[in-house]
């Protein structure tokens, strides 16, 4: 990871179909749109936060993309290559539910020493809230505010009662909070 391919490899071709589970069409699709975007082969965190903000364009998304992109970059070089790029789609699109969460779980575990925090979950929430924009999500009175949401959460997943939250209690609470699910599924 993190190489410039200028082309894909048949070797990469057919490992990439068995990590992701496209097709040799489909990844060559991605890789023709990515090289478009990215010329270079390399997708760096402005271009990365210039989709984000295309995207969310009635929030701001600079601090979530941050986050976002800290995943994506999965060998921490400060760029995303092909590779990282279509791993995280493909979680994304056609990821099982346990996948997708852990993947939400390293985004969320800011430090990565393998819990999320109080500060942790915080810190997305207000990132998320910020990137949408306040006024334009209908979400319930308690869930109103990143506070709010950050507390219900952990009422919600916090089994042992340590204030923090370990890989299978955010796997374990995600699965009973109709919000994370309805996120998960729209993606």
């Amino acid at each position: 990871m993190g190489k410039h391919h200028s082309k894909l490899s048949p070797q990469m071709i057919e490992e990439l179909v068995n990590r992701t589970h496209f097709s040799h069409d489909d990844l060559h699709k991605w890789y023709n749109g990515f090289i478009k975007d990215c010329p270079d082969g390399l997708l760096t965190l402005e271009r990365f936060a210039k989709a984000y903000s295309k995207m969310f364009s009635k929030g701001d998304p600079s601090k979530f993309v941050e986050h976002a992109f800290r995943v994506f970059d999965a060998n921490n070089d400060g760029v995303i290559d092909f590779e990282e790029y279509i791993c995280a789609i493909a979680i994304s699109a056609k990821g099982k539910l346990e996948e997708k969460l852990e993947w939400v779980f390293k985004m969320y575990d800011l430090d990565g020493d393998g819990y999320i925090g109080r500060d942790d979950l915080l810190e997305i929430l207000r990132s998320i809230y910020q990137m949408v924009g306040a006024s334009t999500v209908d979400v319930p009175a308690d869930e109103s505010t990143p506070e709010a949401r950050s507390a219900k959460m952990f009422a919600l997943m916090d089994a042992n009662k340590d204030d923090k939250l370990s890989l299978e209690e955010f796997v374990n609470g995600a699965k009973n909070d109709q919000s994370i699910l309805n996120l998960l599924k729209s993606h």
